[in-house]
């Protein structure tokens, strides 16, 4: 293998192996990934547009039985902070999420023993009644699992009384590295590498759109880490002619701070700017099936996410009104709608505000800044 052969080949859109995708990142300049990636990048979004949403990342419950290593944001049941998030929280949270500008409530939570399909098709509904112009993005593969294991149901079924009740697109949480041997020693409780790939393929059978995720940087390995890009990829071959599939890549450093796993001295967070980056190149090389890169600024900060507008992302994601879960391991950066628009103008490029489909939309004229700049931090 050489370098100079496999940048080529990505750049023909050459599907790369998980050995030749190892090869690269362990051998190519910093440099040189960076070039291939934004080339890339320009072929599926030409042009010098970066994406960015207003969106709400709320919890459903804090309760969970899953037990992963990483997380600090659970409960165990009967735990006296435990909680399910009520109606009128649900209410208070949205018409705020309206007030700021945003339309997409990222609405997600713990693996709860007693919430099953019906108290979630009951939500949607109820969510829908009252906000019809409301974007559910909502759950992630562990918790359909989970709730097809509750119902001793099928992933179809779920997945489609779900969208039946309001569900228009599926994040891909819970992806975290796609290898059982490192879900056994992070995240036993949650669905195994395939399940997580088979409910995507399923979510895609039914025409829900959907992204996927990873989080790296603790016990897997670098062929892991190609491993599930390959497997993502793979998936997304595989989606029907008329729906998206993933329409979206996002990658993040592992978060370690009070986690239980850096507690035991199995992982620490040792992923630096330049890793970061190239992590991102090599999702462009590795996806060229995928259309549009997230750069994730509130685990890397703003430097380090406006560089990677220069390796192969085209989308800044969230302001995130709220977020309780990456925070919770020490994920401290925030934007304000104004900042987040700043960023992207300093990197070189145009800032466009969009929805959950990649949709361009225009700037809300109810955006109320100084609602937002008393309720984000942001840490340059």
């Amino acid at each position: 293998m050489h370098v100079d052969d496999l940048l080529h080949r990505a750049l023909q859109l050459d599907p790369l192996s998980a050995e030749e995708g190892v090869f690269l990142f362990e051998n190519a300049g910093t440099a040189e990934l960076m070039y291939v990636g934004h080339k890339l990048r320009q072929h599926h979004v030409p042009g010098d547009v970066v994406t960015w949403i207003i969106d709400r990342n709320s919890n459903t419950t804090n309760v969970c039985v899953a037990n992963c290593k990483f997380c600090n944001f659970y409960r165990r049941p009967g735990h006296p902070e435990a909680y399910v998030t009520t109606l009128e929280e649900y209410r208070q949270k949205i018409e705020e999420l309206f007030r700021f500008g945003g339309e997409q409530l990222l609405l997600q939570g713990g693996h709860h023993p007693e919430l099953g399909l019906d108290y979630y098709v009951k939500l949607f509904r109820q969510l829908k009644e009252w906000y019809p112009n409301l974007k559910l993005h909502a759950l992630g593969p562990p918790e359909i699992a989970h709730i097809t294991k509750l119902e001793g149901s099928t992933h179809y079924e779920v997945l489609k009384a779900l969208k039946e009740a309001g569900l228009d697109s599926l994040p891909g949480a819970g992806a975290e590295i796609l290898s059982d041997r490192v879900r056994r020693l992070i995240s036993k409780g949650k669905c195994g590498a395939q399940e997580w790939l088979d409910i995507m393929a399923t979510a895609h059978q039914l025409g829900i759109t959907t992204s996927a995720t990873m989080m790296f940087g603790h016990v897997e390995t670098n062929l892991e880490r190609m491993q599930h890009l390959v497997a993502i990829r793979e998936v997304q071959n595989k989606k029907p002619p008329h729906a998206k599939g993933f329409i979206a890549f996002i990658p993040w450093p592992f978060q370690d701070e009070g986690t239980l796993l850096r507690r035991l001295k199995r992982a620490r967070n040792t992923c630096t700017g330049d890793e970061y980056v190239r992590m991102i190149a090599m999702s462009r090389i590795m996806l060229p099936n995928i259309k549009n890169i997230q750069a994730s600024w509130l685990t890397v900060g703003k430097a380090v996410g406006q560089l990677s507008l220069h390796a192969g992302a085209n989308d800044f994601g969230s302001i995130m009104i709220e977020e309780n879960v990456v925070s919770a391991a020490g994920a401290r950066f925030r934007f304000t709608a104004q900042g987040i628009q700043e960023a992207i103008s300093e990197a070189g490029f145009r800032p466009q505000l969009r929805n959950q489909e990649y949709e361009y939309r225009e700037l809300p004229p109810n955006l109320v800044q100084q609602e937002l700049d008393r309720t984000t931090l942001i840490v340059d």
